[in-house]
């Protein structure tokens, strides 16, 4: 496998930015902060997102060094309203990375293999084990923490609107 490079020889990575749900007055600033961490302007393609009143929805694929992905959540994190993903593929030299934001849940980051599967850290899988055996969290909704199943939860609404699927709404029944 030939490692990819960018124009200054470093490894290049590549991914996907996927913008879920954001108010519209945002869009612009959204635009400026992705433009500015890979280093030039982009124009991106909106369109509403009907899980949401109000909302807009874009995705986009984006080139740049390793650490892009990193830079990219990083700047769109700033903007609390938003919910997003941002993925960066593996590289010959790197891991990949996954990393969602929602309002509610904050921010989850992960290190993802060649296939996208979630690789969690043995550290973490010994804190989780600790925690339980002292009487804290159960090692069930740890283990759904560190691989990100809330985000998955709270985004899968949105990634199926932006399908144009039917979206189920639930309504709390008192």
């Amino acid at each position: 496998m030939t490692a990819r490079v960018d124009q200054t020889g470093r490894p290049a990575a590549r991914g996907m930015i996927f913008v879920h749900s954001a108010p519209a007055a945002l869009c612009p600033h959204i635009e400026w902060a992705i433009g500015a961490a890979l280093g030039s302007p982009i124009g991106m393609s909106w369109s509403t997102q009907p899980a949401e009143a109000g909302a807009q929805r874009s995705e986009v694929s984006w080139t740049g060094p390793v650490g892009t992905g990193a830079a990219l959540a990083s700047a769109l994190g700033r903007m609390s309203h938003l919910r997003f993903e941002v993925t960066q593929e593996p590289t010959a030299t790197s891991d990949g990375e996954r990393y969602c934001f929602t309002p509610s849940l904050g921010a989850f980051s992960a290190v993802t293999g060649v296939h996208g599967d979630i690789l969690v850290p043995e550290d973490r899988l010994r804190h989780a084990v600790a925690t339980d055996s002292l009487g804290g969290e159960p090692i069930h909704k740890a283990l759904d923490r560190v691989l990100g199943v809330p985000w998955d939860e709270e985004l899968d609404v949105f990634r199926y609107a932006a399908e144009d699927a039917p979206v189920r709404w639930l309504h709390q029944v008192v």
